[in-house]
């Protein structure tokens, strides 16, 4: 699946294709600063990477759980090839708009350009803010958990409650928060790309080791529950599936890649879905054949005991944990660019250099004020999860499978009797059923957790 669609490589241009770029005086700071376009096709792919793979993976063995082992590995399938050739869609369309002299930098402006000024201002905006501000305080509140679990590792009856651990998690992407740009954050998505292969590598690793010991559960891969559990369950299954391939900044990732643009973006793909392939069907794979249907919601979690005891030398838990824990470091900070962005946008002058004290002062209070919010939020509600599952039903599946059909059918108006527009058209009709129902389910989940909801609660 390249870059090449039909009605999309017969598009005139404006001479060469460096004009799509605005001249400086025409952008505002959030674009001008944050969302620097310097980067090559590989640090593209470093970003996406980061964006879409992450320790949320440990959950994808308890998807299969919910599905079973051929829906699962279908479902996961599919997942994969629907949001690579959606976003390929959207690189496509952000190309176009480039090669006519107007480069889209973020997901607002495509809605703004393409559907309408309220688009982009009423819905996408606000929904696109909502999921990556919501990213940024789950990913806080996986970080300060997975801190408790190392020290639990060596202090068991330690008395540190969770809010703690988040605080200290969460000076990490304070830190990181103040750096200037998207384009700056190249090397530090390298170094995540390599902890995906490692903390991936370190789960098969160890569900094979238990799965093929006599530590190992009894192998049942039925599905647990009644049917209407079941239909539930497996609607709670996909929904995981589309949240771990979720990324909502495609727009963003691709504004931080230099001119010419064209091909860049689907290379940087290239290499993330390489990553997503190796990692999520070796990680889900292992896990549900080493837990059957007894995989934990992460499987992390099925490497201890009924008795929290660890299944596996400690030290092979703390290190899978610092790797998981360092990533989300990365991913913190990658979902607070569009933030970062915006601020940028509100209180900083575009007319005056980057560094100055003009420029610096709000940036480093508006940047850390964002983080320390998000800080108080996830210690506050450590049901987040819960809440988020309901946010990716509205805006991850809206964002990443459904306005990518749109945006082109709508762009390059391709014929209504075309397997093209009517393949678009299944899978936005499709994605929105899966959306709704998803969103029940998500409800129904939420009324079923309350009883445990408890502010700055020690879970």
């Amino acid at each position: 699946m390249g870059t090449v669609f039909p009605n999309s490589i017969n598009r005139p241009t404006t001479g060469k294709e460096n004009p799509e770029v605005q001249s400086e005086e025409e952008l505002d700071a959030g674009a001008l600063f944050v969302l620097k376009s310097e980067g090559s096709w590989l640090h593209g792919g470093y970003h996406l990477t980061t964006s879409i793979v992450g320790p949320v993976i440990f959950s994808l063995p308890y998807a299969l759980a919910l599905l079973g082992w051929v829906p699962g590995i279908i479902c996961l399938a599919l997942a994969a090839l629907v949001t690579f050739y959606s976003y390929n869609l959207l690189s496509v369309v952000l190309e176009h708009h480039a090669q006519l002299g107007k480069r889209q930098l973020r997901f607002r402006d495509m809605a703004r350009d393409i559907l309408g000024p309220g688009w982009g201002k009423y819905f996408v905006g606000p929904l696109q803010f909502a999921i990556c501000y919501g990213a940024v305080i789950a990913c806080t509140l996986l970080g300060g958990q997975c801190l408790k679990l190392v020290y639990k590792l060596y202090n068991p009856n330690g008395g540190m409650q969770l809010y703690q651990f988040i605080i200290i998690f969460g000076a990490v992407p304070l830190i990181f928060a103040q750096l200037p740009s998207f384009h700056s954050l190249r090397h530090i998505n390298l170094f995540s790309l390599i902890l995906c292969f490692a903390y991936s590598a370190s789960a098969v690793a160890g569900s094979t080791c238990i799965g093929d010991s006599r530590k190992a559960p009894m192998k049942d891969y039925s599905i647990n529950g009644s049917e209407v559990n079941r239909v539930f369950g497996a609607i709670n299954g996909i929904s995981i599936i589309a949240t771990t391939c979720g990324c909502g900044i495609i727009p963003e990732i691709q504004a931080t890649i230099a001119p010419p643009v064209k091909g860049k973006m689907f290379k940087g793909l290239c290499i993330c879905f390489t990553v997503v392939l190796t990692t999520y069907f070796s990680v889900a794979v292992s896990g549900y054949w080493a837990f059957g249907n007894k995989a934990a919601p992460s499987v992390l979690n099925n490497f201890m005991d009924e008795n929290q005891k660890p299944l596996l030398p400690v030290w092979f838990l703390l290190v899978t944990n610092i790797f998981a824990l360092l990533q989300l470091s990365a991913i913190t900070v990658i979902y607070l660019q569009p933030t970062n962005e915006l601020f940028e946008k509100c209180f900083a002058n575009p007319k005056m250099d980057q560094f100055s004290m003009r420029n610096i002062v709000p940036r480093v209070i508006a940047r850390s004020l964002s983080v320390i919010t998000a800080i108080l939020l996830a210690a506050m509600l450590p049901f987040f999860g819960d809440i988020m599952a309901l946010f990716g039903a509205f805006g991850i599946i809206p964002l990443d499978f459904i306005l990518p059909m749109v945006f082109y059918n709508v762009t390059f108006k391709p014929s209504k009797k075309s397997l093209l527009f009517w393949g678009n058209t299944l899978i936005a009709v499709v994605s929105s059923a899966l959306a709704a129902v998803g969103a029940v389910a998500s409800v129904r989940q939420m009324v079923l957790d309350a009883k445990t909801y408890n502010l700055f609660a020690n879970m």
